[in-house]
């Protein structure tokens, strides 16, 4: 298995702390947010390689960062060459870079570089291997006012997604879609399948509406921490959180 780290974003919502530095290097209870990926992926035996794919802004400081460090996997950098939030290839036009730049021949675990999570993410993988299509982890947020902030999704009895709403007015369920994804390899070839299409290729949630449609997704619920480190407020929280549960 790969793991693929989307790190290629600007994160303007956390600037000034993000003008100098790409988010998944921002700390969070005194460890990057990217080093707890990494740390989360080395856990994983069977993951025998992680892409990160970058920009052309960040992409030195990336990579000196990585260098300087021990990790017990392969780590490759990809540059998509863009320099600023306007001309971003957006999450699902990275995905696809780094596919075709790598052809990873191989299932593939996606985390975004702004996502902090708890569970285990092999019980994940062992779901998406038996369902045999792509999967997305769900975080349960048990408030229908606060799924207003998040792409949700509905899931049959079988964990099947039935419907995925973005940031609806009135959510059909509690369940977040987050920043995990599992590709198994037969399955990859719907990335460049839905580039050919004129949807959006930023928003994430795009590709699993999409998927879900014309293949089949599955949704796998999970109810231990989960942190989208988008803003200021989501940082400080998780912040404190962390450096509490880790004195």
């Amino acid at each position: 298995m790969k793991g693929l780290i989307l790190a290629a974003g600007y994160g303007t919502r956390l600037y000034p702390l993000t003008l100098d530095r790409p988010k998944p290097l921002v700390k969070v209870g005194g460890k990057t947010i990217l080093e707890r990926l990494l740390n989360k992926l080395e856990k994983l035996e069977c993951c025998n390689e992680v892409y990160i794919v970058t920009n052309n802004k960040f992409a030195d400081m990336l990579q000196k960062w990585i260098t300087s460090r021990n990790f017990s996997i392969p780590i490759v950098t990809v540059n998509d060459m863009t320099n600023s939030n306007d001309d971003r290839l957006g999450a699902i036009g990275d995905i696809n870079l780094v596919l075709e730049k790598q052809d990873p021949q191989d299932d593939v675990m996606i985390v975004a570089g702004d996502n902090l999570f708890e569970f285990d993410i092999s019980e994940f993988m062992s779901f998406a291997k038996e369902k045999e299509r792509f999967s997305v982890a769900l975080f349960d947020v048990r408030d229908k006012k606060l799924a207003q902030k998040y792409g949700v999704v509905t899931l049959d009895k079988g964990n099947k997604i039935e419907e995925f709403q973005e940031k609806p007015e009135k959510p059909k369920s509690t369940l977040a879609s987050t920043g995990i994804y599992y590709f198994p390899k037969l399955k990859l070839p719907f990335i460049s399948k839905y580039m050919a299409t004129d949807m959006v290729k930023d928003a994430p949630g795009n590709f699993v509406k999409w998927i879900a449609g014309n293949d089949g997704a599955y949704g796998y619920i999970f109810n231990e921490g989960w942190y989208d480190i988008g803003d200021k407020n989501s940082l400080e929280k998780a912040d404190i959180e962390y450096r509490n549960k880790e004195l």
